[in-house]
């Protein structure tokens, strides 16, 4: 019974922030992780047939429109005269099964965090929407008197957001199960990541802070105001060390499941700061670069070279129809299960993140890539003439400040031709019941 939930908003927003980039021979019916069950789409009779269609639709997009084409060459001219080579850039916009403009669209360009929005894809194809990380925490003795007689075993699952809120949900859980002081060892197996770190022994070290308030940092007690109100404060205190095994110590016996945010949540928050340990982390959960990229292109219907993921957000590749081919692929996959884009990506006027200080248009719903010469957007664009134009801009010059200056610039005045809307269109509007969904911990019975 989920005893250890935990309701908040703000959550880890600086660390999110500053980091913008199987154990053997386990004993089955002690301490093994988990699956969580895969996400059922509520329909799923047309899946197969509207991904099929859509390969069709790449393959036939053709004739772009005339003024749009014009408008889009214009705008390649004007990086040109500010010395941005027009070999360096890079357009594909559409509405529906109608081609609005091409520019080199089907040509691999410099896509920085856009290879995110691959991650974001094949994660979704992979787990599901609703998938859970499980992380298990056990001990090797028994409880007396308040103490742990042995070693504190964390076996992690993969979560990519287990942050100073899931230590104190972790702890307080621990103090209920009557344990104020581990006499041994806190060992960490399996794939744990705290805070973002991808060492163990790092993750270990945060981790025995976490769970004793007499210890916490600035930073931890920051995020534990953001709590709510009444949220007690842990007690465990390891007398021993931090250690790392490379698989979980047979006679260990489970004392607390913890559930990471469902998957959907983690994209979200993974896309909103463009978190680059969170991204390798969920890369790595699918199997690697070459599985994301794999997958993001079956989804998206475009040809394997035009998604070139190499672990390095500098040096990945993209063209922009694979860029807006798998933004629709998204937003298709999680229509069966009541979601849109807008609930794993920004809005742009809604949701906080890397994108609140950009002067991009309202209710547009946009993934962004900057690094160095960098700079690329894409996502959807409601409008009232077009209805949602998809669109995907890559671009290389000077300076990814100035590219995105350009980009906001060509958006607006598209959409002053097309119109602007009030309210968010159906396929871009979130769905409310997402923002109770959180992660969670319980006492193993």
């Amino acid at each position: 019974m989920p005893v250890g939930g935990h309701l908040h908003t703000t959550r880890s927003i600086v660390l999110l922030a500053l980091v913008t980039g199987c154990a053997a021979d386990l004993p089955q019916d002690t301490f093994v992780s988990p699956q969580s069950e895969a996400s059922e789409p509520l329909v799923n009779d047309s899946n197969i047939t509207k991904k099929n269609n859509y390969l069709e639709l790449v393959k036939n997009l053709s004739n772009p429109n005339p003024a749009t084409q014009k408008h889009i060459e214009q705008y390649i001219n004007k990086l040109a005269a500010k010395g941005a080579a027009k070999a360096n850039q890079g357009v594909w916009i559409q509405a529906g099964d109608t081609l609005l403009a091409n520019y080199q669209g089907t040509v691999p360009q410099p896509a920085a965090s856009i290879a995110k929005v691959a991650t974001t894809l094949a994660a979704l194809e992979t787990f599901g929407p609703d998938h859970q990380f499980v992380t298990l925490v056990g001990a090797t003795g028994a409880i007396a008197n308040g103490v742990l007689q042995g070693d504190l075993v964390i076996q992690g699952g993969e979560d990519p957001f287990f942050v100073w809120e899931e230590a104190v949900a972790v702890g307080n859980l621990l103090n209920q199960l009557g344990i104020k002081r581990v006499a041994g060892n806190l060992i960490i197996t399996g794939k744990f990541y705290m805070n973002f770190q991808f060492d163990p022994m790092a993750s270990g070290n945060l981790l025995k802070q976490g769970l004793n308030a007499k210890i916490w940092s600035k930073e931890a007690e920051t995020q534990y105001q953001t709590l709510p109100t009444g949220t007690p404060r842990p007690q465990v205190e390891i007398e021993g060390s931090v250690l790392v095994y490379p698989s979980v110590p047979s006679n260990v016996q489970s004392l607390v499941r913890h559930y990471s945010f469902p998957l959907a949540e983690l994209l979200k928050k993974m896309n909103l700061y463009s978190n680059n340990v969170m991204v390798e982390i969920l890369d790595n959960a699918v199997g690697g670069t070459a599985a994301v990229a794999q997958k993001a292109a079956e989804a998206a219907g475009v040809p394997l070279t035009e998604i070139q993921l190499n672990g390095s957000i500098a040096e990945s590749k993209i063209s922009p129809r694979a860029a807006c081919g798998m933004f629709l692929a998204i937003e298709r996959y999680l229509q069966a299960y009541n979601l849109t884009v807008a609930d794993v990506f920004a809005i742009i006027g809604q949701d906080p993140g890397i994108l609140e200080k950009h002067q991009l248009p309202r209710l547009s719903v946009i993934k962004s890539g900057s690094w160095n010469q960098i700079g690329a957007l894409v996502g959807g664009l409601p409008t009232q003439k077009q209805g949602t134009v998809w669109f995907a801009l890559m671009n290389l010059g000077e300076d990814f400040k100035e590219s995105h200056t350009e980009q906001e610039v060509l958006l607006k005045s598209l959409l002053n031709q097309w119109g602007t809307v009030e309210s968010l269109p159906v396929e871009l509007k979130p769905n409310p019941e997402r923002k109770n969904k959180t992660s969670r911990s319980e006492i193993v019975n």
